[in-house]
């Protein structure tokens, strides 16, 4: 097995991500070691270098070119999440110095040096015991980033960002306010697009849904009042515009449930700029102001108060 082969073996045992099981991962490993293809593992270095010398030594001793300039993706790619597994770490200088400089962790040059020997299992395990994985690592901050939230009773798990804030504000916020009592039947999220879906409850009411059709981000049932709430998170794209209001009335074509069209904004600010795409006869609600509703269909509330 060639020593590139090797070091992503030794990588992927340690429990680096995918993408930390690259050739030029396995490279930066090499050449942390200080390794040529002729040499065991027993023989690694964990002398101070810099990503030049890395760099270099693969020139050299591999025959493999890196421009200079690919100096930042060996530190994104590489050694950042190195360091962050307790595989290398630097000598404390500011990022900025000629004298900043990378090594092997005392650790991690111990257990490279057991590779292919008896003792690289039981070399394995203590050094996981003692550092853990950068899977579970990365794994654990992405679950400490998610956003709980409850739906029909039950706990989710949002994942991060804008549009997830959006929507567990409509379902936390504007579902008691405005839709009391509703099932929510479906909802997304960036990374599993249907983390909710009554597939079942949508049928009854009518719903003919193909795999070309879009469904609204928040689809609320109110048993009740036989309304269903369409609503649109909207933090970039996407309002409840007439070619939305067109799609979902296709899609609905066979529900004979009252259809109540919402366009939900995180504050007053987002909704000014599609305050002109916003169909008419439909709603707006936003979460900075959680108790009020904005209606674009004046004849059914105009009045005295």
């Amino acid at each position: 097995m060639k020593k590139i082969e090797e070091a992503k073996l030794i990588l992927q045992e340690i429990g680096m991500p995918k993408k930390q099981q690259t050739d030029l991962c396995g490279y930066t490993l090499i050449a942390m070691s200080s390794v040529s293809e002729e040499d065991t593992w027993n023989s690694s270095k964990n002398d101070w270098i810099r990503i030049h010398d890395i760099i270099q030594f693969l020139n050299e001793k591999y025959d493999i070119i890196y421009a200079e300039n690919s100096r930042e993706t060996f530190r994104k790619q590489a050694i950042h999440h190195f360091r962050n597994a307790a595989i290398i770490e630097d000598n404390g200088k500011a990022t900025n110095s000629p004298n900043y400089r990378y090594r092997l962790t005392e650790e991690a040059l111990a257990l490279i040096k057991s590779f292919k020997k008896d003792s690289w299992d039981s070399s394995l395990i203590e050094f996981k015991n003692e550092h853990g994985t950068l899977i579970d690592k990365y794994a654990s901050k992405k679950r400490m980033e998610k956003m709980p939230v409850k739906i029909n009773g039950e706990n989710f798990l949002f994942s991060p960002g804008r549009h997830n804030e959006l929507q567990k504000y409509i379902i936390e916020e504007f579902a008691p306010r405005f839709a009391p009592g509703s099932e929510c039947l479906y909802v997304g999220d960036t990374i599993k697009k249907d983390l909710v879906n009554n597939i079942e409850t949508l049928k009854k009411l009518g719903f003919t849904i193909t795999k070309h059709d879009k469904m609204p981000d928040v689809v609320l049932y109110s048993e009740e009042k036989n309304w269903i709430y369409f609503i649109e998170s909207v933090t970039s794209v996407g309002p409840m515009d007439p070619k939305r209001i067109l799609e979902i009335t296709q899609m609905t074509r066979n529900v004979k449930a009252g259809k109540v069209f919402v366009t939900a904004f995180l504050d007053f600010t987002t909704y000014k700029k599609f305050a002109t795409t916003i169909a008419w006869e439909t709603e707006v609600w936003i979460s900075a102001m959680p108790d009020h509703m904005i209606h674009l269909n004046g004849d059914r509330f105009l009045g005295p108060r």
